[in-house]
């Protein structure tokens, strides 16, 4: 079992030798994304700054969400003239307790989270809505479980793959109602690093690159009650924002944590089947919490830079029910 520098020191490592760099002190600013309720302690991420080294010293900064908005702060410093250069990362050690009521401490701390409603649980009511409204049946989400599990098969870094048929998975009894067990993500231990900088500095250290065209994130309020649960009005807003539908989109990498979630989310950002979705396998697949939207954006890059899309789209969400949603627009450069 590893801790979370070991967890966080290799990608970190990786992330710099993809770009030619010999350490953090190559980067003008670093910034993670974590959850100290996994760790049970408060500043429990300056524990993963030891992956970096403490001496000399950076500029480093931290989120508590997904590492994909330490990617949004790093990209905001690098428009404002800041820096030219940044590498951001996100960890987490997920099964080191109970993962869908840790989740709970970050719910309404007056209405909700003294009931202890579980993320599993929340998801379930989303996907009950969804069903009772005719959205999506219970096949169309063992549909993506499966697409999920057979793409997965060439990702050497997830979780669950294989390949399965939607009956065998209709037949498997009820999880939380409606939702069956694969119809969630698995409790993943993970980390993942990106490494952003100016097309100038690209340039410089002659490395191919992809280039963000657009970005935008979204909230909706923390009343569970008080929203739409079979939409998500904030992917759709991000979106827009982002220039989605300004052009097609040859791939897309979606953090969808349960499979209605993933039909929901294709729907609100216009994906069609002209759009390859989640040739990863997805979180469905594996979902290291705090770096999985930094994955998806990582995905979407290198297959740019592969020279296998021309165009894409990757998503990230945090909070329960897809509360906060990020979309990024990436092209060739």
């Amino acid at each position: 079992s590893c801790n979370e520098v070991e967890l966080i020191a290799p990608v970190i490592r990786e992330a710099l030798d993809q770009a030619g760099l010999d350490s953090v002190q190559d980067v003008g600013f670093t910034c993670s994304g974590s959850c100290d309720y996994l760790q049970g302690a408060a500043f429990a991420f300056v524990s993963g700054l030891d992956a970096l080294g403490a001496v000399p010293p950076i500029k480093e900064s931290h989120v508590e969400m997904d590492g994909a908005w330490a990617l949004y702060e790093a990209w905001l410093k690098i428009q404002a003239g800041e820096v030219s250069s940044a590498l951001l990362y996100g960890f987490s050690k997920s099964s080191q307790g109970d993962l869908p009521s840790v989740l709970s401490l970050q719910l309404d701390p007056y209405y909700l989270q003294p009931l202890w409603p579980d993320s599993v649980s929340l998801a379930a009511l989303q996907a009950r809505a969804m069903l009772d409204k005719g959205d999506v049946t219970e096949a169309d989400m063992a549909r993506v479980v499966a697409d999920s599990r057979q793409r997965a098969k060439t990702n050497a870094y997830a979780q669950l793959a294989g390949d399965v048929a939607v009956e065998t998975l209709l037949d498997e009894p009820e999880f939380v109602a409606p939702l069956r067990r694969h119809d969630c993500c698995p409790v993943s231990d993970g980390a993942s690093a990106v490494i952003i900088c100016t097309v100038e500095k690209a340039k410089e250290w002659g490395r191919p690159y992809a280039l963000i065209r657009g970005i935008d994130h979204r909230i909706e309020t923390h009343n569970i009650g008080a929203r739409d649960l079979t939409r998500s009005v904030s992917t759709e807003i991000a979106a827009k924002k982002a220039g989605a539908c300004e052009g097609p989109i040859d791939i897309a990498e979606i953090c969808a944590p349960f499979s209605h979630q993933h039909i929901l989310l294709q729907r609100a950002m216009g994906l069609d089947s002209n759009t390859t979705v989640n040739p990863s396998g997805g979180v469905l697949a594996g979902n290291p919490m705090m770096a999985a939207g930094l994955s998806r954006i990582g995905e979407v890059a290198m297959r740019i830079i592969r020279g296998e899309a021309r165009r894409g789209l990757a998503h990230a969400t945090s909070g329960p029910c897809l509360q906060q949603n990020m979309v990024v627009v990436l092209e060739g450069a």
